[in-house]
C-alpha cells in the first residue's frame, strides 16, 4: 500500500498570499510616509477653499523630504530642498503642539527675509542668514475671521512644513455616519 502524501501546495499558496499582502501593507505605508499624506481638514480657517470635513492630499516632496528634526539622531535637513513659494497652500505641524500631531493648513503669504506689517508693527520674517534655526515663513488662514496663524502662532520654521496641498481628495461633512454625508461636487480637485 501507498502512502498518501498530504499536498503541499494550498500551504504554499497560503504563504504566497500572506508575502504579497505584507509586501502591500509596507509599500502603501512607505507611499504614505515618504511621498503623499492625506490629512483631515478641521475648522474653517481655509473657506472658501476648504471646509470642514475635507480630506487634502499634502505632496511631502514638494520642498523637500525632511529628515531628521525634533527629537531624532540626526538634525533637520531635507533631500532635494526647494524653497516654498508665496501664496502655497501648506500643511504644517502646529507650533504649539509639542507631541507634533496637530496639522494646520495655510497659505504662506512672507518668505524669508521679507519685511512684513501686522497689528500696527512691522517686522522682517527671520532668514537662515540671520537666525541660527533656519528659515521661517508667515502663513495665514485663508478665511480673515479665524486667526489660527501667524498672526497667534509668530513665524513658522520651515522644519515644521510638511509639504504643499496638492488634491482635495474627498469631502466628508462632520458628524455624519461614513455611509452619507458626501460631497460629491468636491472629490478629486486639484490644487493650483
Amino acid at each position: 500500500m501507498r502512502n498518501p502524501q498530504k499536498n503541499p501546495k494550498p500551504m504554499r499558496n497560503l504563504l504566497k498570499f500572506l508575502l504579497s499582502l505584507t509586501v502591500a501593507l509596507l509599500l502603501m505605508m512607505a507611499f504614505r510616509t515618504l511621498v503623499f499624506t492625506v490629512y483631515s481638514v478641521d475648522g474653517d480657517g481655509l473657506e472658501p477653499i476648504f471646509t470642514a470635513g475635507d480630506r487634502v492630499m499634502v505632496n511631502r516632496w514638494s520642498y523637500g523630504l525632511r529628515t531628521g528634526g525634533n527629537n531624532q539622531l540626526f538634525g533637520y535637513g531635507r533631500i532635494c530642498h526647494q524653497q516654498a513659494q508665496r501664496g502655497d497652500i501648506v500643511a504644517y505641524e502646529d507650533p504649539t503642539d509639542s507631541t507634533f500631531h496637530r496639522v494646520l493648513f495655510g497659505r504662506i503669504r512672507a518668505l524669508p527675509g521679507d519685511t512684513i506689517r501686522y497689528s500696527k508693527q512691522t517686522e522682517v520674517v527671520p532668514s537662515l542668514h540671520n537666525c541660527a534655526d533656519g528659515d521661517y515663513f508667515w502663513i495665514q488662514a485663508i478665511n480673515e475671521q479665524n486667526p489660527l496663524d501667524s498672526r497667534q502662532l509668530g513665524f513658522i520654521s520651515e522644519q515644521r512644513i510638511i509639504g504643499r496641498a496638492c488634491m482635495l481628495v474627498f469631502s466628508h461633512e462632520p458628524g455624519q455616519p461614513f455611509w452619507k454625508g458626501y460631497r460629491k461636487n468636491q472629490w478629486f480637485l486639484l490644487m493650483k
